[in-house]
């Protein structure tokens, strides 16, 4: 048995031997009966902590981990710090991971005494309430994705589960999420670590997301494999393709998944061999072109039997996006959906400098996707997702009023099955199973249990989403607009929405027409014949 194992069960362990000591000591000792009973009663709790289902800690933490709850059972402020102290960003944990936990529990979320924010804070936003607010009784939101050349558009969600890789997650943290999704009805975007049974055995929709290391569609050296990719996509499970360019967390850097850390499993999913490094390039090996890129996705759609195709980038030079813009419109191939992914996304590993620095936040980067694709007459022709922190409804209300069609979450998701924010997901030790490949730990997170709770983090929140598009006087969130959103600039002046973030023209670029804010310039200088590094 491994010393971090024995490190967990020491107290267990412990009060059983001497709770069995001081009882057989007993009878020529009386006074040991009482220290035995403490300690053998002590020890039934330890045993029931380790098959009861509900609290990862305690399965993985026998005894111990009831010291979570004590502290945060003795009042309502320090439970708070507990949860303030386990992650750098104060105000994202104490008001949004409570949150994801309440609802995922379907426990009651509202507070007394009103809100605990600075409403004058330079940066403050919020919502434009009706005077006739709108009774939505519906609030299962779905968009349709499939453009024009789509033979089998599909029917989403508008809040769906963000790539996670099974490998960065575990096989019960896997299929808990796909387990929920189904039940909820929404989709569970693979992550590029390919296809593995715990996506497929909890039968909920995929997006089949595909990386620079064509995990589960790959040749023997790390190519494309067209007629693997073709086999794989004719699952009627995965009803999306997407290809990552990059994402949020470290856009534009790659990946190496030691050889130590491959498991069957993990070289099952991957289509990798075992013992050997696995490497993903920080760039795609199929296409070096703008124009290269879109008969790429016009063959993943050919060959996936006419499935809505797209890709997920995080903005980084604005012109490189739109060589890509012009290679569609000189192609005539428009991929059905884009996911725009921001800076703040999140990930077990990566640099600090890339995690803090690197790519565009969420909602610049969106807000540019969209207004490029209106200028260039495609936006009708190509939906857009939006990821990157997008946890409570105002967060998602937020990303409709920019041009999202639907929202990806990754971290809301995890909390909903346990996450706890230990930041130890890349060393093989999370607390909870959720980011683990030891056995003995991911079987403190119980399927069942924690599916239910990705199912109730969805309703609930698309719930406070149809409250939040009501109050506004709307019927579904795309109906959200920039001008139904106010903020504070940094003078703390009150500004509308659409005064910062106004929805540009339909077919500006293509008239040339200059509205200044650099569109007009950047359009004029780009080319489909390669990808320009200079903004």
């Amino acid at each position: 048995m491994r010393a971090p194992m024995l490190g967990r069960f020491a107290i267990l362990s412990l009060s059983i031997v001497l709770g069995l000591l001081f009882l057989g000591l007993s009878v020529v000792q009386p006074w040991l009966l009482m220290p035995a009973i403490c300690l053998l009663l002590l020890s039934g709790i330890g045993i029931f902590d380790l098959v009861q289902t509900r609290h990862s800690i305690t399965r993985n933490y026998p005894i111990i981990g009831h010291m979570r709850f004590l502290i945060e059972g003795i009042r309502p402020e320090i439970r708070q710090y507990l949860i303030e102290s386990e992650h750098d960003e104060v105000p994202f944990s104490r008001d949004k991971r409570a949150i994801v936990y309440q609802r995922a529990k379907n426990i009651e979320d509202k507070r007394p005494f009103g809100t605990r924010l600075n409403l004058y804070e330079p940066g403050f936003s919020w919502v434009n309430h009706s005077f006739r607010p709108v009774e939505l009784h519906d609030w299962d939101f779905r968009t349709t994705i499939g453009g024009p050349a789509c033979r089998k558009p599909y029917s989403a969600s508008v809040y769906n589960i963000s790539a996670m890789s099974f490998g960065a997650l575990s096989a019960n943290a896997t299929l808990a999420l796909n387990t929920g999704a189904k039940a909820g009805g929404f989709a569970h975007d693979t992550g590029e670590g390919g296809i593995s049974k715990y996506h497929r055995s909890g039968g909920g929709d995929l997006i089949y997301e595909i990386g620079s290391g064509y995990f589960g569609c790959r040749t023997a050296d790390g190519r494309f494999d067209p007629d693997s990719f073709a086999r794989l996509a004719a699952d009627p499970q995965i009803r999306m393709i997407e290809v990552k360019l990059s994402q949020g967390a470290k856009p534009g850097h790659g990946g190496m998944l030691p050889a130590a850390k491959i498991t069957p499993e993990i070289a099952e999913a991957r289509g990798i061999p075992l013992g050997v490094d696995c490497i993903s390039p920080p760039s795609h090996s199929t296409f070096t072109t703008p124009i290269e890129l879109c008969g790429f996705l016009g063959l993943l759609r050919e060959r996936s039997g006419g499935k809505p195709v797209g890709f997920k980038l995080c903005i980084g030079h604005r012109r490189e996006f739109m060589c890509v813009v012009k290679a569609m419109l000189e192609t005539g191939i428009v991929p059905d959906f884009i996911v725009v992914d921001g800076a703040e996304g999140g990930t077990g590993a990566a640099p600090q400098e890339f995690a803090n620095h690197v790519g565009m936040p969420l909602r610049d980067g969106l807000y540019f996707v969209h207004n490029v694709l209106r200028g260039a007459g495609l936006r009708d022709q190509v939906s857009l997702g939006a990821s990157g922190k997008l946890i409570t409804a105002f967060d998602l209300a937020s990303a409709f009023a920019l041009g999202a069609d639907w929202c990806n979450s990754a971290r809301g998701f995890m909390f909903a099955i346990g996450c706890i924010q230990a930041q130890t997901c890349h060393t093989n030790a999370c607390p909870v199973g959720v980011a683990t490949q030891d056995p003995l730990r991911q079987r403190a997170l119980v399927v069942p249990d924690k599916a239910q709770r990705v199912t109730n983090f969805h309703r609930n929140t698309l719930r406070a989403l149809a409250e939040i598009v009501g109050t506004a006087g709307q019927t579904h969130p795309r109906e959200l607009l920039p001008r139904h959103f106010m903020l504070r600039n940094r003078r703390g002046d009150m500004r509308s929405g659409d005064s910062i973030h106004p929805w540009l023209p339909e077919g500006f670029l293509l008239r040339g027409e200059n509205i200044g804010r650099g569109y007009l310039e950047r359009w004029n200088r780009a080319t489909s014949e390669r990808f320009e590094a200079m903004d």
